[in-house]
């Protein structure tokens, strides 16, 4: 009977005791957050400019020259929002690279040249063709496109172009060189000013032959007929007129 007493007592120590263990985890569990959430305190020497960060100031309270603020700042997670946002800041800086860089593509100081014509100078209109041929220094950079203009109307894209004069009016006329930006900003321009010409007396001859074609295309086939007669007949007695005479005095 005793020894069951006993055995009683002290099972009933030992679950007491286990309890008690259980209770003191759970609180140490409850507290750990508090204890993580301690306030920081920022600490200021004064002499130096140092600054120290720490969660027990009562170790700087009794140092002459500190000054001891409390911050917003809290150990655990908050550290690791921190980093998350000094990580967004970096990846914000880090987008704002290329925009800076295209910024400064954007500002290359191009040289634009018109090699041909090198000068103003005139063209025969029709027989003869513009040839525009065009220099850029450094060399583009990507998205830059040179285009050139005749009279204000885009003919080509690139360095060079050959403009026709046979739909050309006679007079002065502009060509323009232009290097744009990929948004379609002007970054250089040169113009030069050409003139073309027409040759009034090779047009009034081509007009006269034109028409004599015609007019003998529209003749009845007999009248054609004796046209060519007369052309042969005309061309024989032209051919004996320009022999040499012969004098019978000098024959005899």
């Amino acid at each position: 009977m005793v020894s069951s007493l006993k055995s009683t007592v002290f099972l009933n120590k030992g679950l007491s005791l286990s309890l008690l263990t259980g209770l003191i985890i759970s609180a140490a569990s409850l507290y750990a957050p508090m204890a993580n959430a301690a306030a920081i305190y920022k600490v200021v020497d004064e002499k130096t400019g140092q600054v120290t960060f720490t969660d027990r100031p009562q170790n700087y309270e009794q140092q002459a020259g500190k000054e001891i603020s409390q911050t917003t700042l809290t150990t655990g997670n908050e550290t690791n929002s921190s980093n998350s946002n000094s990580t967004e800041s970096s990846q914000t800086a880090s987008n704002a690279a290329p925009a800076n860089d295209s910024t400064a593509k954007a500002a290359v100081n191009y040289q634009l040249t018109i090699t041909e014509p090198s000068e103003e100078r005139a063209y025969r209109r029709p027989a003869q063709s513009i040839n525009v041929a065009l220099q850029v220094q450094p060399a583009l950079q990507a998205g830059a496109s040179v285009r050139i203009y005749f009279d204000g109307n885009e003919v080509a894209q690139g360095l060079n172009v050959t403009i026709a004069t046979i739909d050309t009016l006679p007079g002065a006329h502009t060509i323009t060189a232009v290097i744009q930006s990929e948004k379609g900003q002007t970054l250089q321009q040169v113009t030069r000013t050409v003139y073309v010409i027409q040759n009034n007396t090779t047009l009034q001859n081509n007009k006269k032959i034109a028409q004599q074609l015609l007019a003998y295309q529209n003749l009845p086939w007999h009248q054609k007929v004796m046209l060519k007669l007369r052309q042969k007949n005309g061309k024989q007695a032209n051919s004996q007129s320009s022999k040499p005479m012969t004098s019978n005095a000098f024959t005899k």
